[in-house]
């Protein structure tokens, strides 16, 4: 008790911050009990987490009743209100319930997080959640259901919007609900694979950064795709498992993206990217990735998987195109491939490398006759490069050693480059 009564006597707005760290509401109440202190203590915690995963399964409605009871009776604004919820308790059949209480308590950031493998029905979220949210700043949702609305919903300060595995009511309203949302700078999706949502418009010009994901198990009678229309973005996640295509007007803010496509289709060009500083790319193709006469001027830093057999292609395309890269990273996908890439020489030697590459870097290098024609043109064409690090995924010894054998060579036309292997 004598450490209770110490920490009883530091400043309440501390006391309320500790209390916001404990892992669940469930734990903060059971702080009640400590003083006479502590037993309205709670009623003033910002931050509430409830968690239906530790119940006991036979006692289904006990969790329900205390979150309704602990909603009700806490009196300060709830800055952060976060359910993680399962299919063990009747929870979710009242999550519409609180979220109206919710809101109307201003809400600034808020979680719903289901766990799908334990729901058999839907977590439909009311409409309340649309016309009360006008202090939501944060909202993650995880495996719900939006419910349409005739009129257009208002998130007037939303700046943080995650969207996973969650279902819509079709195209019209996904373009409805982000155009609600005109302060919004950062945005998350993953698509489910039952959605309705064939075509997913991002029209928001206030964004600055967006992760956009179509999951391989989506199976729609027409090519899934992306239409984004965010002038002010400057960061770029945006991945296809399935076959499908991207719209992307132009970005002239863009620093950073990662463009994957696992299949050829129409894919996405990058020609839309050329303000961009780092680029990570992952494509099946080279043709068409990007209309001819694009420059990549401000690309400094380019990561590219050798996937497939279309990555030599589309390395020699980037160099070529882009006449201030320092920094090169090749990286090996997980995927088998049976076709081998072929390697040419090139008749001329980009600009990159004779004015600007510092340093190479080559994650599951295998040493392959091309792998070895790649490395021995840059390091021959190379005249600013400083450092090369290559890492093989091989655990034969006797092959990492030829490798490093064959490597040391090529090193010889480079002295004052600097070889790091693994």
């Amino acid at each position: 008790m004598a450490h209770v009564d110490r920490i009883s006597h530091l400043p309440e707005a501390l006391l309320l911050r500790i209390l916001s760290e404990l892992p669940t509401t469930k734990d903060v109440l059971a702080t009640m009990v400590l003083s006479k202190q502590w037993e309205h203590l709670w009623k003033s915690v910002p931050k509430l987490v409830y968690n239906d995963s530790c119940q006991n399964i036979y006692d289904t409605g006990r969790f329900s009743c205390f979150v309704d009871r602990s909603l009700i009776l806490h009196e300060a604004p709830v800055e952060t209100l976060h359910f993680k919820l399962t299919q063990k308790s009747l929870a979710v059949n009242d999550i519409g319930v609180w979220i109206t209480i919710a809101v109307k308590c201003g809400v600034r950031d808020m979680i719903i997080n289901i766990d799908c493998y334990s729901c058999t029905t839907p977590v439909i979220l009311p409409r309340s959640l649309y016309k009360g949210s006008r202090m939501l700043v944060s909202l993650k949702l995880n495996s719900v259901t939006l419910m349409d609305v005739s009129s257009l919903p208002s998130f007037p300060t939303l700046k943080t919007l995650s969207l996973v595995s969650v279902k819509y009511p079709g195209d019209e309203f996904v373009r409805r609900f982000l155009s609600s949302c005109p302060v919004l700078e950062a945005l998350r999706v993953e698509q489910r694979p039952d959605d309705n949502v064939t075509i997913f418009t991002v029209k928001v010009p206030s964004l600055k950064s967006a992760t956009l994901y179509k999951s391989a198990r989506r199976c729609t009678e027409s090519e899934d795709g992306f239409v984004v229309d965010a002038p002010s973005l400057e960061y770029l996640n945006i991945c296809f498992r399935p076959v499908g295509f991207c719209v992307i007007e132009d970005m002239p803010k863009i620093v950073k993206a990662n463009v994957t496509a696992y299949h050829s289709s129409s894919g996405v060009t990058l020609t839309s990217f050329t303000s961009a500083k780092r680029l990570s790319i992952c494509l099946p193709y080279s043709k068409d990735a990007y209309s001819v006469g694009t420059v990549f001027h401000r690309l400094v830093r380019l990561r590219i998987f050798t996937y497939k057999t279309e990555w030599l292609n589309l390395l020699m395309c980037l160099l070529n195109d882009s006449p201030n890269l320092r920094h090169l990273k090749l990286q090996k996908c997980h995927e088998i491939e049976l076709a081998r890439p072929c390697w040419n020489d090139p008749s001329s030697v980009p600009e990159c490398l004779s004015s600007s590459l510092e340093t190479l870097e080559w994650e599951g290098y295998e040493g392959r006759k091309e792998d070895k024609e790649v490395v021995a043109f840059i390091l021959r064409s190379g005249r600013c490069l400083k450092k090369v690090t290559i890492s093989s995924k091989s655990t034969d010894s006797d092959k990492k050693l030829e490798m490093l054998k064959e490597l040391s060579l090529s090193f010889r036309r480079s002295p004052t480059c600097q070889l790091a292997f693994d």
